[in-house]
């Protein structure tokens, strides 16, 4: 008991951090019509570890997430200028950076004996793995992006997306950071009010079950959650949607 406690409140408390960071980003990015952005920064920033690891480097060492940072800034910084250049295709240009990155890094990892292993970990994550003494950093970075999030807001949208979806895929893996960024922006679009707060209280509840099943069940955390949070993002969004007054009640 003892130990599921001791492995069970830094994956919580990274959920969290998490969340912090892209409930507000993925609102934003549902606004904006981008919705596949964070899967192609989380790959760039995914085939950005792969590099460093194909070099030599440290899978988890200091050389591997500065070319994490590296690869994910220099995608936004592109992603961005594409958006200005090409605003009409810009989710088609997402789609296929996506596809590359995603693509190149299977193909460096193909003579890696632990290729798979290191491609599993960059999808599904290992959210239950996490270290306490990560999770400082996390909050610091996490408390940098959100400061700057307000003061800068749109400025600097693709650096900030980009720094936070790095240090999040690194901790929960590529499909939750996906699920904690669109699925609580999607549920809570028919609220006005208190919509931030709804929508973390939703990715709260999603990681705090899935890891407390994944303990109890002996499941995969990762999979599990983005099952959870998908599963109450859509009955919150149904709801939600009958109660409207634009729903389906509201007809005559």
């Amino acid at each position: 008991m003892i130990q599921d406690v001791a492995i069970f409140w830094p994956a919580l408390v990274a959920g969290l951090l998490v969340a912090a960071t892209h409930v507000p980003l993925g609102i934003r990015v549902l606004e904006r019509g981008i919705v596949f952005i964070d899967l192609a920064v989380a790959q760039i920033a995914g085939l950005g570890v792969i590099v460093a690891d194909w070099l030599g480097f440290e899978h988890h060492g200091v050389a591997a997430q500065a070319a994490a940072l590296a690869a994910a800034l220099a995608g936004a910084l592109v992603l961005n200028w594409t958006e200005r250049r090409w605003p009409q295709v810009q989710e088609a240009i997402i789609g296929v950076a996506f596809i590359v990155a995603a693509n190149v890094a299977i193909l460096l990892l193909a003579a890696n004996p632990h290729g798979a292993e290191h491609l599993k970990d960059l999808l599904v994550g290992q959210v239950l793995w996490v270290n306490a003494g990560q999770l400082p950093l996390v909050a610091l970075a996490t408390v940098a992006i959100l400061t700057l999030w307000v003061w800068a807001g749109e400025r600097f949208f693709y650096l900030l997306f980009a720094c936070a979806v790095t240090v999040s895929v690194q901790l929960v893996g590529l499909y939750l950071v996906f699920a904690t960024l669109i699925v609580p922006a999607l549920a809570t679009r028919a609220i006005r009010r208190g919509r931030l707060t709804a929508g973390f209280l939703l990715a709260a509840a999603g990681y705090a079950a899935g890891l407390a099943l994944s303990t109890i069940a002996d499941l995969p955390a990762g999979p599990l959650i983005v099952c959870i949070i998908a599963s109450l993002g859509m009955a919150l969004f149904l709801v939600r949607g009958f109660l409207s007054p634009t729903g389906p009640r509201s007809r005559t």
